[in-house]
């Protein structure tokens, strides 16, 4: 299936109370296919990820998903036009088990489990007293199971392993579907992919390409760094 741009955020500006959190950023996620918003903490990149699944509006701007404005489309609506967002906290049930976890996603948790054997020795136990990264992997298996056509995931990898971590991103990247993730530096398991990078700083997008164009070599803010400017990001 050839990729084309899923879902976009056009001259997208948020505010919280007084102040802006986006700065009129415009940037396009390709589905199927993996896009990284790269970012320090304060960087917008949470922000990003809520407007383009409507847990937070916009003030000004415009989210475009196939072709069609959804600015005004609710969250529960979208979710129900199949899109998914893992956020960073509270992404599993906690009083519930990680079966019924599983269950509310799909009647089978087969594909969940073949994903992640270790949830299989979990099943019985509540969710919220799993570890960080038992967690995520809980949260991430029940959003490849809802296979759903965008994916928004907050720190896939957050409290895993480095072997757990790279079996996430494969995970992902092999979904047929437009999956967008944000972090804080380009996870070691990407880089040789053919990945789009949105680089954010204050709410604006200071850097667009593939992940191939990233300086790993530079600090962000020096010449030529990730962080460097390269022109207006790309769109459609």
């Amino acid at each position: 299936m050839t990729a084309r741009t899923a879902i976009s955020l056009r001259d997208a500006r948020v505010r919280h109370g007084p102040l802006e959190a986006l700065h009129g950023i415009t940037l396009a996620a390709v589905g199927p296919g993996l896009t990284v918003l790269l970012g320090r903490n304060g960087s917008g990149r949470t922000t990003t990820l809520r407007a383009l699944a409507g847990t937070v509006p916009l003030s000004q701007g415009a989210v475009v998903w196939d072709g069609t404005d959804v600015t005004r489309v609710p969250a529960y609506e979208r979710a129900r036009r199949g899109l998914c967002l893992v956020p960073d906290r509270q992404a599993v049930f906690g009083s519930l088990t990680v079966r019924e976890n599983l269950e509310l996603a799909a009647p089978d948790p087969a594909p969940a489990l073949d994903a992640y054997p270790r949830l299989a020795g979990l099943l019985p136990r509540r969710a919220g007293t799993l570890s960080g990264g038992e967690q995520r992997m809980l949260a991430i298996s029940r959003a490849l199971l809802a296979r759903a056509r965008v994916v928004l995931v907050d720190e896939p990898a957050q409290g895993m392993s480095p072997a757990v971590a790279a079996r996430t991103y494969e995970l992902l990247a092999a979904l047929d579907a437009c999956v967008v993730v944000a972090e804080q530096r380009l996870p070691p398991a990407l880089h040789g992919r053919p990945v789009i990078v949105y680089e954010l700083r204050r709410g604006a997008v200071v850097f667009s390409g593939e992940a191939a164009e990233l300086r790993p070599d530079r600090g962000p803010d020096e010449p030529g760094g990730p962080g460097t400017p390269r022109g207006p990001a790309r769109s459609e």
